[in-house]
């Protein structure tokens, strides 16, 4: 069953790191199968590291049961990268579309990915640009603002891009930050001389760079809590 290009999104706030898996799993094997459109999942995580299908347990600086007094929980995933840290002010986007569907290898897609936090943090006077060789994600100077890991079967993606735009530096103090050493991280708040509007300003914006480059022609969009929803339900509503 085909699709125009419309994308779904949903704003869920913060969602524990394990659920939005969960719901990522759930939303991929509709997205196969046709089931549903494109969907662009908006959120934030309470404090979290995650590490992805490479297990690079080393760029953890300290013992895992220390994690617990910074307030912060550790995951594992199938996504690509290193190691990360994901926690409140900053904007996460998952992407669960078909790549087949908006004509997009995979080098390409990770491309746009960048290209929307650049786009982000343009439109706040900084200047931000994709990693050399060997440093993904995106950076201002030798300082990362963005981080981005994904995961993509059968041509349907997961995961994507996380953009810094105010959080708390210091949990990046603990690791070695997607596992490139000697380097800073950022954020938007840092780098900006311009005053930050809201958050529900900022996560449109993001969202609003996304759709541009991606070319989608429709949204819809909804707020969806997670402790409201149901998986069942809301993928059958989308068909």
């Amino acid at each position: 069953m085909a699709f125009p290009r419309t994308l779904k999104i949903w704003k869920m706030g913060i969602v524990n790191y394990k659920e939005a898996l969960h719901l990522q799993e759930k939303l991929v094997s509709a997205r196969k199968s046709s089931k549903i459109p494109d969907m662009l999942l908006s959120l934030q995580h309470p404090p979290t590291y995650t590490l992805g299908k490479r297990r690079t347990d080393h760029n953890l600086l300290i013992p895992e049961s220390d994690l617990a007094k910074l307030g912060a929980e550790l995951h594992y995933s199938e996504r690509g990268g290193d190691i990360t840290f994901h926690g409140p002010n900053q904007s996460i986007l998952y992407p669960i579309i078909s790549l087949r569907d908006v004509g997009f290898g995979a080098r390409k897609y990770v491309e746009k990915l960048e290209q929307t936090m650049i786009e982000m943090a343009c439109l706040y006077g900084v200047k931000a640009k994709a990693g050399e060789k060997g440093e993904t994600g995106v950076w201002v100077g030798d300082r990362k603002i963005g981080a981005i890991g994904v995961r993509i079967s059968n041509g349907v993606t997961s995961h994507g891009l996380a953009f810094n735009v105010d959080p708390d530096l210091m949990y990046f103090k603990h690791i070695v930050p997607c596992g490139i050493v000697d380097k800073d991280v950022t954020s938007l708040r840092k780098e900006t001389k311009e005053v930050l509007p809201s958050e529900e300003v900022l996560e449109e914006q993001l969202i609003s760079c996304f759709v541009k480059l991606f070319g989608y022609c429709k949204t819809q969009v909804e707020k969806i809590p997670l402790t409201e929803l149901d998986f069942g339900d809301e993928i059958e509503n989308l068909k």
